[in-house]
């Protein structure tokens, strides 16, 4: 294959994914992810969006949901089919890596070849490392870390605390830490291949069930995200082709901080910013 040209993910029906404007969409974690594609409504987001949207329509391009959950997969399925786009689901755990590769297969079969990836699925515990158990911490590395070497990613949801981790969730951090290095390899890695590119988000807390119960010290300074708020910054960031976006912008100067300041300063700025005690109210998802 001439260099620089997408390398296709193997048999299936590979002429429908590349034909002129139809680009498949699939998204791990579907049940939040589908939150993704609720802003591409012609009323929804900026102009830009609006005006993809209608283009998209018009070329019928699919949205492929994995996740765990069958009951919250079919209402996203059903909430995006009613704004006229095509949209599949499959249960698949992507921390599997055989129950990827058959699910990859099934939707090859079914789609076609995949032309956008988001990884956003992912798994929280929120417990200290004394009290996790080893069956819960390989969940999450399976699941926030390898499920990214098997569906190999150009989106990838990731969370700041992949930068910056606090007490009370070491294998959530771990694991996105992990799984940024990943992507900043592979970023790096397709320089040589025109047409490919890869995006690597990290938002702050997000006003989801996943991180249900988390306080910070002062909410009306660090405001948790609103999920459509990371998801139209998300678009907009692959549409700009932006290779790293951190939510909100308040975050880099955090990552300026952290690579300047001795530890100790950066102990009491934890200390002062409550985040060393923001997990103890952590409930997660009931």
């Amino acid at each position: 294959m001439p260099r620089g040209q997408p390398r296709a993910c193997g048999p299936g029906r590979p002429g429908r994914a590349l034909e002129e404007g139809v680009t498949p969409c699939l998204v791990s974690g579907g049940v939040a992810g589908g939150a993704l594609w609720h802003l591409l409504g012609p009323e929804a987001g900026p102009p830009a969006l609006a005006s993809e949207e209608k283009r998209a329509s018009r070329r019928e391009s699919p949205i492929v949901l994995w996740g765990r959950t069958e009951k919250c997969l079919k209402e996203t399925t059903e909430e995006i089919r009613q704004m006229g786009t095509e949209c599949h689901y499959f249960i698949c755990d992507v921390g599997n890596r055989e129950e990827v590769y058959q699910t990859a297969k099934a939707v090859r079969e079914k789609v076609g070849d995949i032309t956008i990836l988001v990884n956003n699925a992912a798994v929280v515990h929120g417990k200290s490392l004394m009290d996790s158990d080893d069956d819960a911490l390989l969940k999450s590395q399976h699941i926030n870390t390898l499920g990214q070497f098997w569906n190999g990613h150009i989106v990838c949801l990731n969370s700041v605390l992949a930068l910056s981790a606090i007490p009370g969730a070491i294998d959530y951090c771990t694991s996105k830490a992990s799984a940024f290095a990943f992507m900043e390899s592979l970023t790096l890695g397709l320089l040589d291949c025109p047409g490919v590119s890869a995006t690597t988000v990290l938002p702050f807390h997000t006003s989801t069930e996943m991180f249900q119960g988390m306080r910070v010290r002062f909410p009306n300074l660090f405001p948790p995200l609103k999920p459509e708020t990371v998801a139209r910054r998300t678009v907009e960031a692959v549409q700009l082709n932006q290779a790293l976006l951190l939510l909100p912008w308040t975050m880099h100067v955090l990552i300026i901080l952290k690579s300047i300041l001795p530890q100790a300063a950066l102990e009491e700025i934890h200390r002062f910013s409550g985040t060393y005690t923001c997990m103890n109210t952590f409930k997660g998802r009931t």
